[in-house]
């Protein structure tokens, strides 16, 4: 498969761009971003083409890879979809409701494969538990813990020159980290309450519609020594926690999530993790968004 990438930040240098540069079943057609020295410089390290035109970058690949802003995303793929091009996309999918549904109409309408990069659900290790406590079921509570030191004082965070990481906060951040393993496991959501804690950490409380109750904390403000990740299941066959990370990085992750596009592209079977699920994660964030405002206005 032909996969150009849209995006030059450092989520498109980390991830995308060595992830597709060593796929073995991977042509890496070239790079596109807003500012043309960055993709060229990009394009330099990885033996690919910069591109001007991010239109003429989609007409020369089967595939583009976005590694954007969500506020930036939706328009790209909205093109690249109308154009006959599969996506690979990064979450959230979108920062409102109407935006994500745009790409998942436009996925639907152009009949292209699409999938969203949820990290942790193409991390095997992950997959496997979630597929295992599903099946299990009993489920009558949950935690969810998602804590990074992004804008701490003294941390060396990529990430902390990130504008609508900023602005929007750990609830759009890593909130779909967190939404993401625990739907597949609960159950879609039919109520949620949000409230705010300390800097930018969202407390969100909810629902599923399988009976039980979870609980997500979520903050990019949280001190180094108490950052980390914590899921854990209480239910009728006792406690379930989310496997540790085993630090692989997102490369080999990333690397799975081609080959889940790619296998959507030959079979027209939706991968788990599609626009329309990225689209219900971002119901939920938006709704969520919405308590906490409300709730701060006098």
């Amino acid at each position: 498969m032909r996969i150009g990438l849209l995006g030059t930040g450092p989520w498109a240098r980390r991830a995308h761009a060595p992830a597709l540069a060593g796929h073995p079943d991977v042509e890496f057609t070239g790079v596109w971003g807003r500012r043309p020295e960055a993709a060229a410089a990009l394009a330099e390290e990885y033996a690919t083409t910069a591109y001007r035109d991010a239109d003429a970058l989609v007409a020369a690949s089967d595939a583009v890879a976005l590694a954007l802003p969500p506020d930036v995303q939706p328009d790209l793929a909205v093109r690249a979809a109308r154009a006959g091009r599969h996506l690979l996309l990064d979450k959230p999918l979108a920062l409102t409701v109407e935006q994500a549904r745009r790409v998942a109409d436009a996925v639907d309408d152009a009949q292209v494969a699409a999938v969203v990069f949820f990290t942790l659900r193409f991390r095997p290790a992950v997959q496997e538990w979630l597929d295992r406590q599903a099946a299990l079921g009993g489920w009558f509570t949950a935690r969810a813990d998602w804590l990074a030191a992004v804008f701490t004082a003294d941390t060396a965070s990529p990430y902390a020159a990130s504008p609508w990481r900023r602005e929007h906060g750990a609830l759009w951040d890593v909130g779909p980290h967190a939404l993401s393993v625990l739907l597949p496991v609960l159950g879609d959501v039919v109520e949620v309450t949000a409230a705010h804690g300390p800097g930018d950490t969202t407390q969100l409380f909810l629902r599923h519609d399988r009976g039980a109750a979870s609980s997500l904390t979520l903050s990019l403000t949280a001190p180094p020594a108490a950052a980390g990740v914590t899921v854990e299941l209480r239910g009728d066959h006792g406690v379930a926690t989310l496997p540790a990370d085993d630090g692989e990085g997102p490369v080999p992750a990333l690397r799975r999530a081609v080959d889940a596009l790619a296998e959507a592209a030959r079979t027209g079977r939706p991968h788990p993790c599609d626009p329309r699920f990225a689209l219900r994660v971002t119901q939920l964030l938006a709704q969520a968004g919405h308590l906490t405002l409300r709730r701060e206005t006098p």
